[in-house]
């Protein structure tokens, strides 16, 4: 497994780079701008618990797989 910087709350790039999928192509279907699917790409903004749920959806793979599991458990 790759070492994750701390800042990564998403696996979406690493999903779509993966499928090689574009994240144009993931922002026309979950009806964002390119600029909002990239911000959370790159992990500078995280998407909506609804919008989590879509992007799943529409990459056909759980919520619950997009999120980066935390790296302390106490």
């Amino acid at each position: 497994m790759s070492k994750r910087k701390t800042s990564e709350m998403n696996r979406i790039k690493e999903v779509l780079e993966e499928r090689g999928i574009k994240q144009t192509w993931l922002a026309e279907k979950l009806g964002k701008s390119y600029n909002m699917v990239n911000s959370y790409v790159q992990n500078r903004r995280q998407p909506s618990i609804e919008d989590l749920y879509k992007i799943g959806e529409i990459l056909k793979i759980e919520a619950k797989d997009l999120l980066v599991e935390s790296l302390e458990k106490k």
